[in-house]
């Protein structure tokens, strides 16, 4: 008996639908595209109609043969490639290669893997969807020509190994304006007025409110001098409770997660990248092994700008709720979610395929990422269809009379509890950094009329802080807020930016280097529609015209290239060479060093070359790889020789022994927490993100993933404390409780101490 085949995508999925379909089915995968445009030739007949020449991607050929032979052996053939314009693709191109005639082959979409979604798609099978394969044809055609053409110009007038793209390009931009923005910022000082209030009772608590009236108006003090008047005045009023109000409002659950918001809350609550928040949702897509159950999709599809939510997936989770939590936090009715402009809702949400798998009963399947990312999207999606949260807010408005002033100062203080918890018993939304705690205690009860004791008013000193710097979470907020690409290309282009030395990566904050800078301004310069948001955002507009059928691909070409040509002639003819000079001088000559490519990647290089060939390698954060030097009172742990070698390689500082040969990790001089006997090393993941870890392990697996601080420890609960990077200021928290305190406070400026260490190490 003859079988049918099924073609998807990668090879987990292949196994995970082989163990639905059973023995009457053969699952192949393609392994993602098999065809695409050739890389050594811009592969676009611009002279007729945009015609693109596909040539089989290399090392794919051993695929095609397999699916080819698969495919003459069976008969039919259904296509389940993943259900967007990618996947479309594919399946156009598996099409085309298998030579397969069209009555025996056809195209099946599901957005989960489950047996139900399985066989209801192999029962309702469709033809290929060619709108949506012109859209994609248009996207990669419309990114090639602006790579293939735009790179070899920045190669010539920068320098080599650069690239520009659609989305790349303004992402760049995005965050090089938000530094000019951060530069250009002065800084304005104000100060605000808060006094200490007490209850007539000795033993009543104390508690701070702010002042919100002077003089009539909103106090508005800009010095010292203005604060400090304000302050005495104050000493002398006579303060009494002049309102008290309470009102309840309600707080609604979050959406389900698209892509988008499942890529910043990855960052913001997990602390993972976002192409690393794919990666393992994607693992949670195609199918995990699960005890007996054997392999099996954990959630719906997980590239998707929809909040829709299958009916029956809904009822399960509503009879979930009533079950596990109670009446009171059961809706009387469906939760529904307005989708945003654009949003292509044939698709659903990201949810769990069954409500009933909880992350507690399947964690021993999975790894300590998956539960954590597992865990996020079954809260979120449990979460989104509860009861509200009820937040009581009370808000005492204290009226200070001051014997020298016709009008009475006011004070106000607000106070907010949770009187019912609703759908936050299951998931609250992560902030995105953590805040110092406020000191000042809740005001208690109070009413109106009662007489209060000013115990002190304190003056605080406060300056404006510009925008913060982008973090992953909040640019691929930016991005999606204008309209720039599709939350599927998020990932890949933040890694691109940064793989091309455009962006670095501090903590959480992304900060153009300068060579991103030279780039964005050439390109703002010469070619503003490629950097432009709404530009950018229009085309991504004009694409999906193609996937409706409303606009032909063809045009949408034409359109952009005829102005594209003409712009890039005119770049050749006016760009100058730019020239990136660093602020390090060479050690032969005393000229200054240029930063420069080659086949190994940026380095410094002297700007008297020829005439001096002095060169220096730079770190991946292109910074000076600091020279070899002594590591003083470091003692190998394998031979005991002393001392050992500070050395620089591929993940950064280590030391040698010049006895023995062999490397150790490089201490911070921080004792390990756990066994009390080792010390804290840094170390890099498999992933490439640096983390602090016991040198002893595996006997000691103590980890971090901030840098540790070796004194003082936590004043709290005398733990570790470790430095913590956030977008509105450095701060210090402790591994242990909740601890948390500007950085300044505890530690001297981080980046002073770093550009101290680099003078000495480095050129």
């Amino acid at each position: 008996m003859s079988k049918s085949l099924v073609i998807v995508e990668s090879p987990a999925k292949a196994k995970t639908i082989a163990k639905i379909l059973g023995k009457n089915f053969v699952v192949k995968a393609s392994a993602g595209h098999i065809r695409d445009l050739p890389q050594k030739e811009i592969g676009v007949n611009v002279d007729n109609n945009f015609e693109p020449k596909y040539v089989i991607i290399p090392k794919k050929e051993d695929v095609v043969k397999e699916l080819q032979g698969a495919a003459r052996n069976a008969d039919h053939i259904y296509l389940a490639p993943d259900p967007d314009r990618e996947g479309e693709a594919i399946a156009w191109h598996l099409a085309q290669i298998l030579e397969i005639p069209i009555e025996r082959m056809q195209r099946i979409e599901f957005h989960e893997i489950t047996k139900q979604a399985i066989q209801n798609a192999v029962a309702h099978p469709r033809n290929i969807d060619i709108n949506r394969v012109d859209a994609q044809q248009a996207r990669r055609i419309l990114d090639r020509l602006v790579g293939y053409k735009l790179s070899p110009l920045l190669w010539k007038k920068v320098q080599r190994g650069l690239s520009a793209g659609r989305v790349q390009s303004v992402s760049v931009r995005l965050i090089c304006d938000r530094e000019y923005e951060i530069r250009a910022f002065v800084s304005e000082e104000y100060w605000t007025v808060h006094g200490q209030f007490q209850q007539t009772s000795d033993k009543a608590p104390r508690f701070s409110a702010d002042l919100v009236r002077w003089a009539g108006k909103k106090p508005e003090l800009g010095n010292a001098e203005s604060a400090n008047a304000v302050a005495t005045a104050l000493q002398e009023a006579t303060c009494t409770v002049d309102s008290v109000k309470t009102r309840d409002r309600q707080k609604d659950p979050q959406p389900p997660f698209i892509t988008s918001t499942l890529q910043r809350e990855g960052a913001s609550a997990l602390n993972l990248t976002v192409k690393r928040t794919m990666a393992i949702a994607q693992q949670l897509y195609e199918g995990i092994e699960l005890d007996e159950e054997g392999p099996v999709g954990l959630i719906t599809y997980m590239r998707t700008d929809s909040t829709r939510v299958a009916e029956e997936a809904q009822d399960n989770t509503r009879d979930f709720i009533l079950s596990a939590y109670g009446k009171e936090y059961y809706p009387s009715r469906r939760r529904q979610y307005g989708a945003k402009k654009g949003a292509q809702d044939a698709h659903e949400c990201v949810r769990p395929t069954d409500i009933n798998r909880t992350p507690d009963k399947i964690k021993k399947s999975l790894t300590p990422d998956q539960f954590k990312l597992y865990r996020l999207i079954w809260q979120r999606f449990v979460a989104s269809q509860m009861v509200a949260t009820t937040i009581e807010t009370r808000t005492v408005e204290i009226k200070a009379a001051v014997p020298s002033r016709r009008q009475d100062a006011l004070f106000r203080v607000s106070v907010s509890r949770t009187t019912f918890d609703g759908y936050t018993r299951v998931y609250e939304e992560a902030r995105e950094e953590q805040t110092p705690a406020e000191e000042n205690g809740a005001a208690p009860v109070l009413e109106e009329g009662e007489s209060l004791t000013l115990l002190a008013v304190e003056p605080r000193q406060h300056f404006t802080q510009p925008s913060p710097r982008y973090s992953e979470a909040t640019l691929v907020k930016a991005l999606e807020e204008q309209g720039i690409g599709r939350p599927s290309t998020y990932a890949p282009t933040i890694a691109t930016i940064q793989d091309r030395g455009y962006v670095t990566k501090e903590g959480r904050t992304l900060t153009p280097t300068d060579l991103g800078m030279k780039v964005n301004e050439q390109l703002v310069q010469h070619f503003p529609n490629i950097v432009d948001t709404e530009f950018t955002a229009r085309m991504e507009a004009n694409l999906d015209e193609v996937e409706n059928g409303t606009q032909p691909w063809t045009k949408l070409l034409a359109d952009f290239y005829g102005p594209f040509l003409e712009t890039l002639k005119a770049a050749n003819e006016e760009m100058k060479r730019v020239v990136i000079v660093t602020d390090y001088l060479c050690e032969k000559c005393g000229s200054p060093l240029l930063s420069r490519y080659g086949r190994f990647g940026n380095f410094l290089g002297c700007s008297a070359y020829p005439q001096c060939d002095f060169t220096h390698q730079l770190t991946r954060d292109n910074k000076p790889v600091p020279k070899d030097r002594p590591a003083i009172g470091v003692v190998c742990k394998h031979c005991a020789h002393e001392p050992m070698t500070i050395k620089f390689g591929p993940h950064g500082e280590y030391l040698k022994c010049g006895s023995c040969g062999k490397s150790q990790p490089k201490s911070t001089g921080v004792d390990c927490p756990k066994c009390k006997v080792g010390s804290i090393v840094e170390r890099r993941s498999r992933m490439g993100k640096n983390f602090y870890g016991c040198d002893r392990y595996p006997e000691c697996d103590f980890v971090v993933w901030n840098r540790p601080i070796a004194t003082p420890s936590c004043p709290e609960c005398n733990s570790l404390l470790v430095f913590k990077p956030l977008k509105r200021g450095d701060v210090v928290a402790c591994t242990s409780c909740k601890f948390v305190a500007p950085a300044q406070e505890f530690l001297p400026d981080p980046e002073e101490e770093t550009a101290e260490e680099l003078v000495e190490a480095t050129v």
